[in-house]
């Protein structure tokens, strides 16, 4: 609470002497903030004391009575047009006609001035009652400070309270949570509005209320750091509204903000609302984690309070002495577990020497779908070190994967962002970090507006090629609005070097900037052109350059549009952006398509892996780390090569089945597919070797995969080798081994939180002439390569190469097939395939 100045103003009892004094205040510029509002109430204090000392002489009620102060005034938190908030307490011992003389006595002179009063006049006892009836009451008496007659009334009446509400806390919190709910759905969040209600929207001075009665019932507190200094600001900026606009208005509107921002000290209304912003975050997220402590306390209390009852009547499990069984843990990433429904760091964890970490646990965080613990942020952020850049390849996925979570990644941003980790991952984030959009389509200040995207954008990921770009762009596409000028052109140039930096190559790199660039120009070009004029259609497919680039710009404008607010998008806006979609696309299918499925160059040790499954009849593996050494200016404790996977090389004699068992193998042994590629190839009979079977030439399936250890422990060669000859004989059971994996997975339903788009699965026509394309767009899940090789086997089409990419947490993967005579499949047939091995992934 506060500190009420000592009065320094003087005043007689009558309204004209405090009408004086509180303009003189009010008009002195050099007083403002919390000096001006405790001596305002000091003020206050004197005047009404100085009534009730009248009204004690004029009724004869020389004790048993006292003028007590609660909620906003008792926090001795005056703003110029706040109410008045007093109790007349007495014990009970005056007559009915004298008390009602005292109280007419105090507040007559009140309304008089014309001020706002709420007023009562109760008992110790009956004030306890009418508190235990109406939580708002409770709530103002929580901060009930005396201001005049009998102090020991007003210190009884405090204790009793402050016990009763810690009594009654476990009863009372959840019904204050559900109060803090209801007004936050009446009035909206803080943090976004642009015309929002300092006390009553979510982040504002009532949740900050909330924050102080949480930590007065004893049972949890909030995270200190920030919060008072954000509860100021507000409080501040309220006491410029109300003087301002002479009324006791608590709604920030358009026409008032530029001289609320010169009364404060800020530049324009911009300024003025992103300080609003960022102070409303601030405690939004305060109330965010302490309510998660409440839950936890009172959960706990709850598991415990059946197993006091039988200790206590001798019938406790594990004997009288036994203690309190510790919180599981479950493992979800490297690093990272799950404890008491939040993520933590593990024992092990050492994140002064893991630059990943932050965004490896916010990764596992949000596709779990659970909260970041507050400590775990905080330790990630005081000891984590720098990335590297560019960036290591794990942290550019996880990035990904977090984007790609769905709605969970909201939560799990907001806690990086409140210890300052998403400006210190992308430091041009800081420009729109509280960013006001003064434009009554956006929902969102720009940097919610981008997470926003990104989340639709996880919706979308199944129709593209390339999810890992689509989100990255829309997360930012609209970078460039913290600087002047055109946000496109300057989004492009940024994007360019924080693509650069993430570590995406050259030609990525290009197409992200082309996205960002061009990222309004099919809703523009779709609804302000004429589709029919020829050169409307080609302007655009010169802008986009290919169909994959076009691909994703239609996905980022749906996702974009759909983030910025209901008026933004429409069945009418969507019909005319693919319909100038289909135009464009008819346009670049002028240029020939490359078939991806021609022979690849093949390394030394590929072709001495093939021989030697060729002469031996079974699999070869070859299990290698790879690294890349760090770049020039590294800090010095990032001497070693930072790993980016293992690469993972099987040749093995062609036979069917080969890549459901291969993938169901790695998926037995906790390896993570990154990327994959597999390819027939062709040996001559004078490479088979003395000793080998010999005769003829043969073909030799070649796997080349790069993998990552679930948990960072990787089985040895000759273990896979010895399982994936097992699942190609049959005696090894995978389809059964991975079932059971699931069914245990199933025990921990939280661990599941990502609601994931289906997959899809289509054909690529004209991609290739030798082969059939069959891509598959999936979550990527363990298992994933295995079920959908054992529904290709099913369909009984034969996989000449299959291209498997993981991109965060998408799968997406090409496979080349034919039909048994080594022919593409023909267009009906190839629907039917797609169509039946989706049905199977579903």
């Amino acid at each position: 609470m506060e500190r009420v100045e000592p009065r320094t103003e003087t005043t007689d009892s009558g309204p004209g002497g405090y009408a004086a004094a509180r303009l003189r205040l009010l008009q002195e510029e050099a007083r403002s903030g919390p000096p001006r509002r405790g001596a305002l109430a000091g003020l206050t204090d004197q005047w009404l004391a100085a009534l009730l000392a009248g009204g004690a002489e004029t009724s004869g009620i020389t004790g048993g009575a006292a003028l007590v102060a609660v909620g906003g005034y008792g926090r001795g938190e005056l703003s110029p047009r706040s109410d008045l908030d007093v109790v007349l307490l007495h014990d009970g011992s005056a007559d009915s006609s004298a008390l009602a003389a005292l109280a007419d006595h105090v507040w007559y002179p009140v309304w008089d001035m014309g001020l706002a009063l709420d007023h009562s006049v109760r008992t110790p006892d009956e004030a306890r009652k009418t508190a235990a009836e109406d939580l708002k009451v409770q709530l103002g008496l929580l901060d009930a400070r005396h201001l005049a007659g009998d102090a020991d009334l007003t210190a009884g009446l405090r204790t009793a309270v402050l016990a009763d509400w810690r009594a009654q806390a476990p009863k009372r919190l959840p019904e204050l949570r559900e109060l803090c709910q209801e007004r936050a759905e009446r009035h909206g969040e803080l943090q976004y509005l642009l015309e929002p209600d300092l006390k009553e929207a979510r982040g504002g001075l009532r949740d900050a209320t909330a924050l102080r009665a949480i930590a007065a019932s004893w049972l949890a507190d909030a995270p200190r750091e920030g919060l008072d200094e954000a509860r100021r600001r507000l409080l501040d900026t309220r006491d410029a509204l109300h003087l301002a606009t002479g009324r006791a208005t608590d709604r920030l509107s358009l026409q008032e903000q530029d001289q609320i921002a010169a009364a404060v000290g800020l530049l324009d209304a911009d300024a003025l609302l992103r300080q609003v912003y960022e102070s409303a975050r601030t405690i939004a997220y305060a109330s965010d984690v302490t309510w998660r402590e409440v839950d936890r306390v009172l959960r706990a209390r709850s598991a415990n309070r059946p197993r006091l009852r039988g200790l206590l009547g001798g019938r406790g499990r594990g004997g009288s002495g036994s203690a309190q069984t510790p919180a599981e843990r479950s493992p979800l990433a490297e690093g990272v577990v799950e404890q008491d429904g939040e993520v933590v760091l593990a024992r092990a964890a050492r994140p002064e020497r893991d630059p990943v970490l932050p965004l490896r646990a916010a990764a596992a965080a949000a596709q779990a779908g659970l909260p970041l613990s507050l400590h775990a942020v905080r330790r990630l952020a005081a000891a984590a070190r720098p990335l590297p850049v560019p960036w290591p390849p794990e942290a550019r996925e996880e990035l990904v994967t977090l984007l790609g979570a769905g709605e969970s990644t909201i939560a799990v941003w907001e806690a990086l962002e409140a210890e300052g980790l998403i400006t210190r991952l992308l430091p041009d984030w800081e420009r729109v970090r509280c960013r006001p959009q003064r434009n009554p389509v956006h929902r969102w200040t720009v940097d919610r507006h981008l997470v926003e995207t990104a989340v639709r954008a996880s919706a979308l990921s199944r129709r593209v090629g390339r999810p890992d770009l689509l989100l990255v762009a829309a997360l930012l596409h609209d970078i460039g609005k913290g600087w002047p000028g055109d946000h496109s052109v300057v989004g492009e140039t940024i994007v360019r070097d924080v693509a650069t930096r993430i570590g995406f190559d050259r030609a990525d790199v290009s197409v992200l900037a082309t996205l960002v660039r061009h990222h309004l120009l099919l809703v523009e070009t779709a609804t302000r052109r004429d589709l029919d004029d020829p050169a409307t259609v080609r302007s655009v497919a010169d802008a986009v350059r290919g169909p994959d680039t076009l691909e994703l710009l239609h996905a980022l404008t749906e996702a974009d549009a759909l983030a910025t607010g209901p008026a933004a998008w429409s069945t009418w806006r969507g019909a005319l952006v693919a319909d100038l979609v289909k135009r464009v696309a008819a346009v670049l299918a002028g240029s020939p398509a490359t078939d991806t499925s021609t022979p690849q160059h093949t390394t030394a040790e590929q072709e001495r892996l093939a021989i030697e499954a060729r002469r031996t009849g079974s699999p070869v593996l070859a299990l290698h780390a790879r690294s890349e050494t760090p770049p020039p200016g590294a800090p010095d404790e990032a001497t070693e090569p930072e790993p980016i996977g293992v690469e993972l090389l099987i040749a093995v004699p062609e036979q069917s089945g080969v890549l459901s068992a291969a993938a169901g193998v790695l998926a037995l042994h906790r390896l993570t597919v990154r990327a994959a590629d597999l390819r027939a190839m062709e040996l001559p009979t004078e490479l088979d070797g003395a000793g080998g079977a010999g005769g003829s030439g043969g073909d030799v399936l070649l796997l080349s995969w790069r993998v990552a250890a679930e948990y960072g422990s990787l089985p040895q060669a000759a273990r896979l080798r010895n399982d994936l000859l097992r699942a190609l004989d049959g005696s090894l059971d995978i389809v059964a081994r991975l079932a059971e994996r699931e069914a245990a997975y199933r025990k921990y339903p939280r661990r599941r939180g990502v609601h994931a788009p289906p997959p899809r699965v289509t054909v690529a026509p004209g991609s290739s002439q030798l082969a059939t394309v069959i891509e598959v767009r999936a979550q990527d899940v363990p298992g994933l390569l295995h079920r959908i090789g054992r529904a290709l086997e099913a369909a009984g089409v034969t996989v000449r190469s299959a291209h498997v990419s993981t991109l965060g947490a998408n799968a997406v993967d090409a496979f080349y097939v034919t039909d048994a005579t080594g022919t593409p499949l023909t267009p009906t047939r190839a629907a039917e395939v797609a169509q039946e091995v989706e049905q199977s992934l579903r």
